[in-house]
């Protein structure tokens, strides 16, 4: 089948790629996250579907820019199924989004990728990223 949104139904197989991201346990919480990117307007979540299964997932965002021109595409979670990785799967769905980053007016697209996923960043280099090497994050109390 290919790329298309994800819905609700995927779930279960959304938790499993993010399980090898390394994002345990996420079955608890995730049918709730993916009904909130499926209504939010600056929000993609999509999925590669293949034999009526799962594998491969990236969420998008778009974030309007006040000070420059263009927008910004930030992509926070990508992953590729471990079975399914080196047929082209993640490249088709980088250039799905890049399409999508362009019909909505972003001139940068950008990815916080952690420094021990060094496939990634070949990955990532390959498609025509650069990398930018600073990167600022203040935890913040939880309000649950």
């Amino acid at each position: 089948m290919g790329i298309r949104k994800a819905k609700v139904e995927d779930c279960k197989q959304i938790s499993l790629l993010l399980n090898q991201l390394d994002y345990p346990d996420t079955e608890l919480l995730i049918k709730e996250k993916v009904e909130k990117f499926l209504m939010d307007p600056n929000e993609v979540l999509l999925v590669f579907e293949e034999d009526k299964t799962v594998i491969a997932l990236i969420s998008l965002h778009f974030i309007p820019q006040l000070a420059v021109n263009g927008d910004f595409a930030r992509i926070s979670y990508f992953a590729v199924d471990d079975n399914s990785r080196g047929h082209g799967i993640g490249r088709k769905i980088e250039e799905h989004c890049t399409d999508l980053a362009l019909k909505r007016n972003c001139n940068r697209m950008e990815v916080h990728c952690h420094s021990r996923r060094k496939d990634a960043h070949k990955f990532y280099l390959r498609q025509g990223f650069i990398e930018s090497p600073k990167y600022f994050i203040k935890m913040l109390p939880e309000t649950n």
